[in-house]
């Protein structure tokens, strides 16, 4: 079962309140997800922040476009009811509630109007190549997709021409992203550390930590192709041949199924392929800077509670 778009929502959620008792938008996330038979995977998928499943916030988007239009009354915190213009509404028995169907009432069109979805356009590059917003996703699930978009697109850039960059600026790359993440003390410490070795199999050494209680052996190599087991053997020797505890693995491309097993065999080396650098330069801010930040609020219904009459 495809989990449905938030205006597909709109009027299983009136009907749920259409017995004039006010109910907990909780419970009505959990009855709707009956209704639609939602597996308990489909009930749990995230947004691509992570932070809300995606159907409670559809749910949610759904009664704030049906209080807007004057159907539903919000009632304490986390709590709604059906006014008598929703119940006017169910006993019209539509075959579905829409947006189309909401701009019917004035106050609705003065919110919608105010709300449209915008089209977020991606930094230099033509207006075709915007990010378009689907008309199905409410507001904030749309955000969300969007700044995902944009996201993996600058991860493309970003590993597009890291595999340009010579040996010598790949390394000093990674120690910006390895002292950005915490490691390797200050970034001259760092820059002594990494990249200085080659020995062995090993191109340098990094504090785990500012007080240098323990050191990190790294291996940072741009590959063309998919690395084997081979050469995470050969680091993993490297690493027993200097008696060290943890190492990690760097690559521009990615590792092969035997590599991963490998490492993950051993037990102190982390693989990190190129995708996950990329976005690691991103989280950290190595190699990038910010073009605009966007704030988003909600209203703090705690505020409000005393003064609603």
């Amino acid at each position: 079962m495809v989990i449905p778009d938030y205006q597909s929502v709109m009027l299983p959620l009136l009907k749920y309140a259409g017995d004039g008792k006010e109910h907990r938008i909780r419970d009505a996330v959990e009855k709707l997800a009956e209704e639609f038979r939602l597996s308990e995977e489909e009930r749990n998928e995230l947004l691509p922040s992570g932070q809300q499943a995606i159907f409670k916030n559809r749910v949610g988007w759904a009664s704030t476009y049906l209080k807007k239009a004057g159907l539903l009354n919000s009632g304490k915190k986390g709590y709604f009811s059906i006014t008598r213009r929703g119940l006017d509404v169910l006993r019209e028995k539509p075959p579905s509630i829409d947006v189309n169907f909401l701009k019917r009432y004035e106050e609705f069109n003065g919110f919608y109007n105010k709300d449209k979805q915008p089209v977020i356009d991606k930094p230099d590059i033509p207006r075709t190549e915007s990010v378009e917003i689907k008309k199905d996703l409410d507001p904030e699930e749309s955000l969300e997709i969007a700044y995902q978009k944009l996201h993996n697109e600058l991860v493309s850039e970003i590993l597009s021409i890291i595999k340009k960059c010579s040996p010598d600026f790949f390394e000093s790359l990674v120690v910006d992203v390895l002292t950005k993440m915490g490691y390797g003390g200050s970034r001259a410490d760092a820059g002594k550390a990494v990249g200085k070795s080659h020995d062995g199999g090993i191109d340098g050494i990094i504090k785990e930590d500012r007080l240098g209680l323990d050191v990190i052996y790294i291996q940072a190599k741009r590959w063309e192709g998919t690395v084997p087991r081979p050469e995470i053997q050969k680091f993993a020797g490297a690493l027993i041949g200097k008696k060290a505890k943890k190492g990690v693995f760097i690559t521009t491309s990615g590792f092969s199924k035997e590599a991963i097993e490998y490492a993950d065999l051993t037990g102190n080396i982390i693989l990190v392929e190129g995708e996950m650098l990329a976005r690691l330069m991103i989280e950290y801010g190595a190699g990038v800077s910010k073009v605009k930040s966007y704030d988003v609020k909600k209203m703090d219904t705690d505020y409000f509670e005393d003064g609603v009459i």
